[in-house]
């Protein structure tokens, strides 16, 4: 008897852990049929592969291969317009410092599988709603920390060197130029949410010129997070998604009411000075005039306004993502929204 109560428990158990899962997964919409495969294209190996071949022929190979990339990264990010691009690579490969940084990097990315995985996700919920936008080709390298996420004429680039883990060596050894707070979400599962982001800001929803006040500024970039929420692989965090840690989002959230009446006391959301607004809304290690000891969540404002917009999506829930992102009124979403957050 005690056999069967004890089966009987477990069966019972898997059965509300699938009912759970299916509920979960069935807020999404269905992508399976969707045919999208992301391989990302190896520059950072194919451009090593040609150290101990002609130079002359390995710049020539490079350019037909990847032809606009190529022509940005050898004339932008690693060199200057007035340097050919034999002699670009010449450098390189003469320089210890790179040849260090591509060892570390082939170690860390031996393939890119999981990544591939991840954006062909992402990419075939950014299909299913909006059918006819055009997937860039992926292409990763490295240029020396400078380009985390490029986007250039048909592709978009993943610098690999920016994405080698929050404690590797090479972080320590340029805090000058890339500070801690940036370089501590340098780590292999941002990949595929800074590629998502730079894309919808880049190509699908550029700022509109009209944004002046913090407000507006605040629900645009909020409606951009809630864009990553529903085309991001489930498995990403929402820390991850904003770049916070974990203590910042739960002091962001500790704190939601207090942040939003000093807002509403200050009347800050209606600012239009550039230099105040962008205290809220740039990255940095804290947000300054909030917290004690530096202990703030940055870019608050950021984070504000995708509260603002989930509330929004909630309390409306007949209005689209599509029609969500080409909605520019502002003061129309806070007003539908009924944001009022409580005391935590």
């Amino acid at each position: 008897m005690k056999y069967n109560v004890k089966h009987k428990q477990i069966y019972l158990f898997f059965l509300f852990a699938i009912a759970f899962i299916s509920c979960k997964q069935s807020n999404r919409p269905e992508v399976s049929d969707i045919k999208v495969e992301i391989k990302i294209e190896r520059f950072d190996k194919d451009l090593l592969s040609g150290k101990n071949k002609n130079i002359d022929q390995t710049n020539i190979s490079l350019e037909k291969k990847y032809g606009f990339f190529y022509d940005d990264y050898i004339h932008k990010m690693v060199g200057t317009p007035e340097y050919a691009g034999s002699e670009i690579i010449r450098t390189l490969y003469n320089d210890p410092a790179y040849n260090d940084l591509m060892k570390e990097v082939g170690s860390v990315y031996p393939n890119l599988k999981l990544q591939e995985e991840g954006l062909s996700e992402t990419f075939k919920y950014i299909k299913y709603y909006y059918p006819k936008v055009k997937i860039p080709r992926l292409i990763s390298f490295v240029s020396g920390f400078s380009y985390p996420t490029p986007i250039g004429d048909g592709y978009l680039g993943i610098g690999l060197d920016t994405f080698l883990g929050k404690d590797s060596k090479f972080y320590r050894g340029i805090i000058e130029s890339v500070p801690l707070y940036m370089s501590r979400r340098f780590t292999p599962d941002n990949i595929v949410p800074r590629v998502a982001e730079t894309f919808a800001h880049e190509e699908l929803f550029p700022e509109p010129d009209a944004n002046r006040t913090l407000l507006s500024k605040m629900v645009f970039q909020g409606k951009i997070l809630y864009f990553l929420d529903q085309v991001l692989p489930e498995s990403i965090t929402d820390s991850t998604k904003i770049g916070y840690s974990t203590n910042q989002l739960n002091w962001a959230q500790n704190f939601e009411q207090d942040i939003w009446a000093y807002f509403l006391e200050n009347n800050s959301l209606y600012e239009t000075d550039y230099q105040k607004i962008q205290v809220y809304l740039s990255d940095g290690p804290f947000t300054p005039g909030f917290g004690e000891n530096r202990e703030s969540a940055p870019k608050l404002g950021v984070w504000m306004g995708w509260q603002i917009v989930r509330k929004y999506m909630k309390q409306n829930p007949k209005v689209t993502l599509q029609q969500l992102m080409t909605d520019n009124d502002a003061q129309k979403i806070l007003n539908q929204s009924k944001y009022k957050p409580k005391k935590k």
